[in-house]
């Protein structure tokens, strides 16, 4: 084939309007799923979220199915204000817009506070770091109790009067007590006074002796008998 054939082909009518073509589907394929996809996501389309914080779980849900939305309790807190089974938080947050039959994920308000578990602070920290890992945890302490002992050693922990131990389980709003040192003490441990042993009081006019002065009797001188 000769040069000149074959750039008369590649300059024919009939290549160019098949590259034409071809360019046409290309461009009408990338339209098509352009707008495809914004038909079938609903692009430009949204939900106003409402705010349902502090709303009953039930007037919640109702009210997000009216706008077709879901909810899902996702946590539980507590908040001795609010009522049980309140709406305390929410995610998305209020006037986001979302596609219908988005989830809105809730945290509701629990009926009784939280229980947790007394950390290993007793007799195996100082006062500092117990009350660190107890504030973390969300326990609120009162002021501290002292007794003879290594200063700032955490020697118990006490609730409502109870004497508490590691493990135990204790609602969040209760508050705690710690038994510190005093640090009168510098091996942790009191001295313990004990009484001196009591004796007689004796009077100094009195005069005793030890061992008493044995006298015999005089021996009298015998005597003939007279004829």
């Amino acid at each position: 084939m000769k040069t000149r054939d074959f750039f008369g082909k590649l300059t024919s009518r009939y290549l160019l309007g098949n590259l034409l073509a071809m360019a046409l589907v290309v461009v009408g394929l990338c339209l098509g799923v352009k707008y495809g996809l914004e038909v079938y996501t609903h692009h430009g389309e949204g939900i106003a979220v409402p705010d349902i914080k502090g709303m009953r779980m039930k007037e919640a849900a109702y009210l997000l199915e009216q706008k077709g939305l879901r909810i899902i309790v996702s946590d539980s807190g507590f908040n001795r204000r609010l009522p049980a089974d309140c709406i305390l938080a929410q995610s998305p947050g209020k006037g986001t817009n979302v596609k219908a039959g988005h989830t809105i994920y809730v945290t509701v308000n629990s009926p009784s506070s939280p229980s947790f578990t007394i950390p290993d602070v007793i007799d195996n920290s100082s006062a500092r770091e117990a009350t660190a890992k107890l504030t973390a945890m969300g326990f609120k302490l009162l002021s501290p109790k002292y007794v003879d002992g290594e200063k700032d050693w955490v020697y118990g922990i006490i609730c409502r009067g109870r004497r508490l131990a590691t493990g135990d389980r204790i609602p969040i709003d209760y508050p705690l007590t710690l038994i510190v040192g005093d640090g009168r003490y510098a091996d942790g441990f009191a001295d313990i006074d004990s009484p001196d042993p009591e004796y007689e009081s004796i009077g100094e006019s009195e005069d005793i002796d030890e061992f008493e002065e044995v006298t015999e009797p005089p021996v009298e001188e015998a005597t003939e008998p007279e004829p």
